[in-house]
């Protein structure tokens, strides 16, 4: 165990056995991350909930009593926090967690295990609701294989069928936001968000690792489908 360029510990992991290489960066890699650690002494259930407070705390969508959809939401850190700004514990707003995996129970959101890209996603989403949703968020990503080109339009399709989730259940004036990678591949995309949204931005935020392409679209101000028509 050494110290690293800051001063902390840097923990080592060792190889051996029946662990790959990629498995011993990963774990070296979760145990020197300083957000993993506040992640835990904050009660969050993973490092990307400082990723959503951060970005909200610029760009203040998640304001009380709106109502939210939290895509591919397992583990469920960007939850808990969209359930804390909007009132969810309180009733004052509503948070509605949705992914193909189990969740564990957060405090004032309701989740349902489904595929938000069948057919009926949007029509339960809206009784879960209760009408439509204020914000629309994805923090998710699809496999990788490894083959960049390849990872990136699976990715930058996955941000647009989730995107085209949001304009069947958005409210006028509604926001969408979700994790892209940084290429070329996305111009469709932006094209498609800037018809839909009167403001379109791309954010990274201090908790995204810096060597990641990871970085977020921001698109606010929905207009509804009575102005695309």
């Amino acid at each position: 165990m050494a110290k690293d360029t800051t001063g902390r510990l840097h923990v080592t992991v060792k190889t051996g056995g029946k662990r790959k290489l990629s498995s011993k960066l990963w774990l070296e890699r979760q145990l020197n991350d300083p957000y993993v650690a506040q992640a835990k002494r904050e009660g969050f259930r993973s490092r990307a909930a400082f990723k959503l407070r951060e970005m909200d705390d610029k760009y203040r969508f998640l304001k009380q009593g709106l109502a939210v959809v939290d895509l591919g939401a397992a583990p469920g850190g960007w939850s808990q926090i969209a359930a804390k700004r909007v009132g969810a514990e309180s009733g004052t707003g509503k948070v509605v967690a949705i992914d193909l995996l189990e969740m564990g129970e957060v405090p004032g959101v309701t989740f349902a295990q489904l595929d938000f890209l069948t057919d009926t996603a949007p029509e339960k989403l809206r009784a879960m609701l209760g009408g439509g949703a204020d914000v629309v968020m994805s923090d998710m990503a699809a496999n990788t294989t490894g083959h960049r080109k390849t990872d990136q339009l699976r990715i930058i399709g996955l941000v647009e069928s989730a995107a085209a989730f949001a304009t069947e259940i958005l409210k006028p004036g509604g926001t969408f936001i979700a994790k892209v990678l940084q290429s070329g591949a996305d111009a469709s995309l932006q094209a498609e968000l800037k018809r839909n949204f009167a403001t379109v931005r791309h954010v990274k935020p201090a908790a995204s690792r810096q060597d990641s392409s990871e970085r977020y679209v921001l698109a606010t101000g929905f207009r509804g489908f009575s102005e695309q028509s």
